[in-house]
């Protein structure tokens, strides 16, 4: 679609017409010296013919002014709809990746796999369906490393969450750290909604700040904690006299986990096995739902150059017409001549 941003220049169409009608014509001012001129006797000759002014000479700058003035109106090409994300919410993850997390008591597929595994392919499915929100990344360990900024980008998000190794952050857990820098980075980016959704699988062994104090600083800025505390209850492992079982999941710390997230207004949950940690994943998407209503804007592009360029053309043409007058009409004549044969012989 082709529109106008300063319509109002149109108005300027008829201005060549008014000026000319309403400015006083201009007086000649008569020559001292008076010389013989023969143009009046050869117009009185009868072999003498007057050619009438060639249309091009008013045609020409009719165009030209035309052209200027829809460049000057500033003509814009408005191109089809486009969606842009919802501003919906700022999640930050935060994902254990300590040494613990490699304990192998998960189901994915009918194969025993750790607990790092799932979580990068439930995280990974949960990415997906934020469109809307803004995601970051903190991975943690001993310490916390902030591996993705607030984005919308949520393709290089699972990307850095593929790419996340055992051990890479530390073997020990800074559960405390890791809220923390989540709230300080969404401190620096502020928003309507704020959330962290914390998960690991045991309790707070490292950092500088207590989970329970960056609890109190998320609650202060308004920034509601979900933790999730990962781990089967039971695991057969192999001993001496065969198998025994064991309890994986004996280090979570669930009480300071649970006591973290109500005081920022969120909840706690526990998954043992693979569809549990689904099922939270999406509890949590219901609880905090992305915003469907979504943004369009229309792509505009300036257009004003072609009719700028016209007009450029046009007045090329126009000083060949005043250098070489008659030009066109000797070149047109022979096709004028064909025509009234192709008439007859019709």
């Amino acid at each position: 679609m082709l529109e106008f941003s300063w319509i109002w220049a149109f108005l300027l169409l008829p201005l060549p017409l008014l000026a000319r009608v309403g400015l006083p014509a201009s007086e000649q001012r008569q020559a001292a010296l008076k010389v013989a001129d023969l143009n009046h006797f050869v117009g009185d000759s009868p072999h003498s013919s007057t050619a009438p002014a060639s249309p091009l000479r008013w045609v020409l700058p009719l165009l030209i002014w035309c052209s200027l003035v829809t460049a000057l109106a500033r003509p814009i090409w408005v191109g089809e709809p486009v969606r842009l994300p919802a501003e919906g919410r700022d999640l930050m993850l935060a994902v254990d990746i300590s040494g613990s997390m490699d304990t192998a008591d998960m189901v994915l597929n009918d194969k025993n796999v750790n607990r790092l595994t799932v979580v990068k392919k439930v995280v990974d499915e949960f990415i997906s369906a934020r469109d809307g929100d803004r995601i970051g990344l903190i991975l943690f360990g001993s310490n916390a490393y902030l591996q993705s900024p607030l984005t919308f980008d949520r393709e290089t998000v699972r990307t850095f969450m593929q790419e996340s190794a055992l051990g890479l952050a530390g073997k020990m857990t800074a559960i405390g750290d890791a809220v923390a820098l989540g709230v300080k980075r969404m401190r620096d980016n502020p928003a309507g909604n704020q959330v962290i959704v914390l998960l690991t699988d045991g309790a707070n062994t490292a950092g500088n700040i207590e989970p329970l104090r960056a609890a109190d600083l998320a609650a202060e800025l308004g920034v509601k904690v979900y933790s999730i505390g990962l781990g089967a209850d039971s695991m057969k492992v192999p001993s001496f006299f065969g198998s025994r079982t064991v309890n994986p999941s004996s280090d979570l710390d669930e009480a300071t986990l649970q006591t973290l997230a109500e005081r920022t207004g969120g909840r706690f949950f526990r998954a043992r096995n693979t569809e549990e940690l689904n099922q939270i994943y999406d509890l949590i998407d219901e609880l905090e739902p992305t915003e469907r209503d979504k943004k369009v804007y229309r792509p505009e592009r300036d257009v004003f150059f072609w009719p700028l360029a016209f007009a450029l053309c046009l007045s090329a043409l126009l000083l060949v017409t005043l250098r070489w007058p008659g030009l066109f009409e000797r070149i047109l004549q022979p096709l004028q001549k064909a025509m009234p044969q192709r008439s007859d012989e019709s």
